[in-house]
């Protein structure tokens, strides 16, 4: 193989290697951020709003308390503290309403920190929060968004001949849907732990984070501190969702304290904050109506989605509408489309991404209206689709997103085909319904980087700005890395979390770490297999063309060879690189089979079929993980899971006494296949697969019930009593 010859495909790209880094989880030897006790560690707690909209009169910290170190309050931060910034989608109408890192004068939802506490230990620091005295007013709040004339967040688009589309066609289908709200829930609830040195004017922050580098710029910008006096660590993570991508208030108050107190301070969640006060998912509901001609090809969309935001911006809070709406023409060769987005604001917790961020609720607003456009013609819902898939790509949507590659009937056959055969009649104790839904994901863009460094034990060592909270980074990217310089995957090591040794990077979230992470590594790799030859080229005493590589080392035409370390003997070889993209699309069909009782509503999943189109598959035993992750927590939000809120605006859904996860015993089969069409726009032809099961699993699902009810549509949740209900209306 000659030097600059591309490597053979597969030889461990393509392979389902086992995760490594379970084996340090399972025996005990990871560390989280409550495992960090560092000398002179003191302890925060919040004082939190009981009410869901009141003014706050005063704050009367204790004159004293055992253990009590300091009190912070909204009065404390003025003039030092910024709220944190806001990310503004392309074209979005946003209002001034940041998240206050404490409340200042109002409290708008119920859990809001008004109040700091630091003190010796969690339980004293506990303790001296009872006896902050605090004045509210309480004032009427907002639970219905339906009922708010307050707009946070306001964004239309449109394409295409929308009015001409719909004077013409011949049937006009779609209705109102509904996403409620959801909690991530994470094993490991949210934390921070903060130390300051003032000597070196060094701020250090350790938290539970998706990654270093976008907490280090809210904190920057918070604080108005340079980039370099700040330093972010992220150690193992218990699981994220999306609801660790922001920097939390709570986190940039611990960062305060650490610099007022002039000792280390940690904050570590409890279950109930958790509910209360990390931001929620989902939360959408949409007026769809789909335009088509006399064969079914479809004309144009037209969607009026509503978001309810809650109480505050936090930074990421506008995305999920907003990728909702962009992705409004779905996978199909819709001409025209116009998409309005209002996001009003409520008394609740502000909601941000969770798993899927706005994809979910674009497939299912579009899929429920393609199953009921099927019903108005009378139509097969597959034959439907078929009919209108998008074929030939790059494929640019009215909305303006050029999808890069696809395979879009090819995921609709074999999804149908995992859950033959089909469902047998209904009976005198059971209804039975079969459904099947398309999605789109948008995934990657912006950029990551990488550094690899050939030390001289042999050893290749991989910085990357990505962070892993149980994707499996460690085992993947050690695959890509060996694959392009012929050596084992367990001589790769991986580094990440540290901000001062990791390159600066986009983060993780949105499915885009092998397609851009990855990508970054793959051009760092590379140029290290270049300063490789260079090296080489002297000990062999030969021209870097005529040197060959492979897996005992690099060659020389006579045969004479180096390996590796040898080439780093004189000191390691190191190389960085940044890998920019625009987005990817990834894809897929999910397909499921229920049965609903009659005499009670209660609703079994029989089947769930999952074909994905991820791109060029890295590690499929990770990919397969990822799927079934994603397609548990979508049956989840089918079959038990929901936000609840009263009159109040108060939560009524603020433990697991009340919010339901499914256990395994809720599981159905799940048959999980993939499909790959590289992408074009990296090096490795990678997509997105992290939230394709929570993508299509809800669509697939809520399309089965409504063929189960016989088109009667039922928003998710499908709770017993919503189905006992719509089967006798």
């Amino acid at each position: 193989m000659g030097a600059h010859a591309e490597l053979t495909p597969g030889r461990f790209v393509g392979r389902p290697l086992p995760r490594r880094e379970d084996e340090r989880v399972l025996v005990g030897r990871s560390q989280f951020l409550d495992d960090f006790h560092p000398p002179g560690v003191a302890h925060l707690v919040f004082v939190r709003s009981p009410y869901a909209h009141a003014r706050v009169i005063s704050v009367r910290p204790p004159e004293s308390a055992a253990g009590l170190v300091a009190v912070i309050t909204a009065r404390d931060l003025e003039g030092r503290a910024r709220p944190l910034p806001i990310q503004t989608p392309e074209g979005a109408e946003l209002a001034d309403e940041p998240h206050p890192l404490l409340a200042a004068g109002e409290a708008r939802y119920a859990g809001q920190p008004v109040a700091a506490v630091v003190a010796e230990s969690r339980a004293l620091a506990e303790d001296a929060a009872e006896l902050v005295e605090v004045d509210y007013e309480e004032l009427e709040p907002i639970a219905d968004p339906g009922a708010s004339d307050l707009d946070l967040m306001r964004w239309r688009r449109a394409g295409g001949d929308v009015d001409g589309a719909f004077a013409s066609a011949a049937v006009v289908a779609g209705g109102r849907y509904a996403m409620p709200r959801l909690v991530a829930a994470p094993i490991e609830t949210r934390g921070a732990l903060a130390s300051h040195d003032p000597a070196g004017e060094l701020l250090t922050l350790w938290c539970s984070a998706q990654d270093t580098h976008r907490p280090l710029r809210h904190l920057a910008h918070v604080l108005d501190l340079p980039a370099e006096r700040l330093r972010v660590l992220v150690p193992d993570v218990g699981g994220a969702f999306g609801s660790k991508g922001s920097l939390a208030p709570e986190a940039a108050i611990a960062a305060i304290a650490a610099i007022d107190v002039g000792r280390p301070v940690k904050w570590a969640e409890d279950r109930l904050e958790n509910f209360l006060a990390a931001y929620q998912g989902r939360g959408m509901e949409a007026d769809v109506e789909l335009a088509l001609d006399p064969d079914g090809r479809m004309l144009a969309v037209r969607a009026r989605i509503r978001a309810d935001l809650g109480a505050y911006l936090l930074p990421a809070t506008p995305m999920p509408p907003h990728t909702a709406a962009m992705l409004m023409a779905g996978c199909y060769t819709i001409p025209a489309a116009d998409v309005t987005v209002t996001g009003v604001r409520t008394n609740k917790v502000p909601t941000g991404p969770y798993r899927g961020a706005g994809r979910p609720e674009a497939a299912y607003f579009l899929e429920r209206a393609v199953d009921d456009a099927a019903r108005a013609l009378a139509i097969d819902p597959a034959e439907l689709r078929r009919r209108n898939l998008i074929a030939d790509f790059p494929h640019r949507s009215p909305l303006g997103w050029t999808y890069d590659s696809g395979d879009y009937r090819r995921c609709l056959d074999l999804a149908l085909e995992l859950v033959r055969p089909r469902p047998g009649p209904v009976d005198d104790e059971r209804l039975v319904g079969s459904g099947v839904a398309m999605y789109v994901e948008r995934a990657g863009g912006s950029f990551e980087a990488a550094r690899a460094t050939l030390r001289p034990d042999g050893r290749v060592v991989i910085r990357s700005s990505t962070s892993p909270h149980g994707q499996g980074h460690g085992t993947t990217f050690a695959q890509i890395a060996a694959e392009r310089l012929h050596v084992d995957p367990a001589d790769v090591a991986l580094e990440f979390g540290d901000s001062a040794l990791v390159p600066g990077g986009t983060g993780t979230f949105a499915s885009r770490s092998v397609a851009m992470g990855g990508s970054a590594i793959v051009r760092a790799v590379d140029q290290l297999r270049e300063q490789c030859l260079q090296a080489a080229a002297p000990l062999l005493d030969a021209p870097e063309a005529a040197i060959t590589w492979g897996k005992d080392g690099l060659t020389a035409g006579d045969g004479r060879t180096v390996v590796l370390r040898d080439l780093a003997a004189g000191g390691a070889l190191e190389t960085g690189a940044r890998f920019e993209s625009d987005l990817v699309f990834g894809s897929g069909a999910y397909a499921a089979v229920v049965e609903i009782e009659r005499a009670t509503g209660r609703l079994t999943v029989r089947r769930l079929a999952a074909v994905d189109d991820a791109g060029t598959i890295v590690n499929p035993l990770l990919s397969e993980g990822q799927v079934l992750g994603g397609a548990v927590q979508g049956l989840g939000q089918c079959l038990a899971e929901e936000a609840t809120y009263d009159e109040q605006a108060q939560p009524t859904s603020a433990s697991f006494a009340d919010y339901s996860l499914l256990t395994a015993a809720e599981i159905p089969p799940i048959a999980a296949e993939f499909v790959e069409s590289p992408s074009p726009l990296n090096p490795l032809g990678a997509k997105g697969i992290g939230e394709g099961g929570a993508i299509g699993t809800p669509a697939a699902v809520a399309n089965a019930v409504a063929d189960a009810l016989g088109g009667c549509h039922v928003d998710p949740p499908f709770t017993e009593d919503k189905l006992w209900k719509a089967m006798h209306q």
